[in-house]
């Protein structure tokens, strides 16, 4: 007779698991099962997909560093993806259910422990990408990237969906507004606040004020997914999460120092290195090249004219009032 842990009773229990499952979902387990028999092995390049991935690369000119700022920023956008992941599983308290229903095993409930080691995750993944832009800042020949930088008009970085996903994942987005509107808007609906996000005047026609062809298009792509994304987060975001803690957890050092280098991770560190690319090739002594989307970037990357703060509460007056200056000074010397 089988015993408990005999590979028979295991298979045994096994078995039922999946009579279970497939029961939920009101399939037949002989037939998941009859296909196990010809299905093929699954290999690495299939499942990464290899050659779809390294086919993704459409350069719209013959330089060879084209390739590096393409790839760089598809690595990027991968990194910001995981990111995101992240914050979906805080926010929903960690639960996951299996499309067949099965609960997965996550915590019910959020809890400092889950909360710390996500946004440690995602402090991970900003850690990489900081690091890594050297790529970016000298991993590209000036003469190659100033001409072929050309025939990227009107795209730019700027046009990055996800990373204004994870701000407003991150924080009320009071506090994404212009800087003299913040304190000023708590009572103003999701969509004004919208309206007047900071990043929106990053795109603008300096002489005239109107609005670059790059901001047109981004919010002609994206508007409806942000809305969608603002009033989803508008209750679970970072911030609102966390205030939803017990006392003793939110006093929690780990915690509170894991959400601090978040903040200078998205709004210091990355616009900074993101800086230092453009005052490498855009800016000369005979006056700084524009942007490719025409962003103002002296003025709309440096942290310190922004002072985007995504947990003001958690910052001493005087670190915000120096938000991001001592940064920018360690940066030019």
């Amino acid at each position: 007779m089988p015993t408990a842990n005999s590979p028979e009773n295991e298979l045994a229990q096994r078995l039922t698991k999946l009579e279970d499952k497939y029961r939920r979902i009101g399939q037949d387990l002989n037939s998941y099962l009859d296909g196990l028999l010809y299905a093929n092995p699954l290999h690495y390049w299939e499942y990464i997909k290899v050659d779809t991935l390294l086919s993704l690369q459409e350069p719209r000119t013959d330089f060879p560093d084209e390739h590096v700022f393409i790839m760089y920023h598809q690595i990027t956008e991968l990194y910001f993806k995981l990111a995101l992941l992240e914050y979906e599983q805080i926010a929903n308290n960690g639960k996951k259910l299996s499309e067949s229903g099965e609960d997965l095993g996550w915590n019910e409930a959020l809890n400092a422990d889950f909360f710390v080691a996500r946004v440690n995750r995602i402090n991970g993944y900003f850690t990489a990408l900081t690091s890594s832009f050297g790529i970016m800042i000298d991993g590209m020949e000036p003469e190659q990237f100033l001409k072929f930088r050309m025939s990227l008009l009107p795209a730019s970085g700027f046009q990055s969906a996800q990373y204004r996903l994870i701000e407003m994942a991150s924080t009320d987005l009071e506090n994404l507004v212009f800087h003299e509107l913040r304190g000023t808007m708590s009572n103003a609906s999701v969509e004004q606040k919208l309206e007047h996000l900071y990043w929106k005047r990053g795109a603008i026609i300096q002489e005239t004020g109107d609005k670059t062809l790059t901001l047109k298009n981004f919010e002609k792509k994206y508007t409806k997914t942000f809305l969608d994304w603002a009033h989803e987060y508008e209750h679970k975001n970072l911030w609102v999460k966390y205030q939803q803690l017990s006392e003793s957890d939110r006093n929690r050092e780990d915690l509170k120092g894991a959400l601090r280098e978040l903040d200078v991770h998205v709004n210091v560190n990355w616009p900074l290195v993101h800086y230092k690319s453009a005052v490498r090739y855009l800016a000369s002594k005979s006056g700084d090249a524009p942007a490719t989307g025409g962003t103002n970037w002296q003025k709309y990357l440096p942290p310190r004219f922004q002072k985007r703060i995504f947990f003001p509460d958690l910052w001493e007056e005087a670190e915000k009032e120096e938000w991001g200056k001592s940064w920018v000074e360690t940066a030019l010397k």
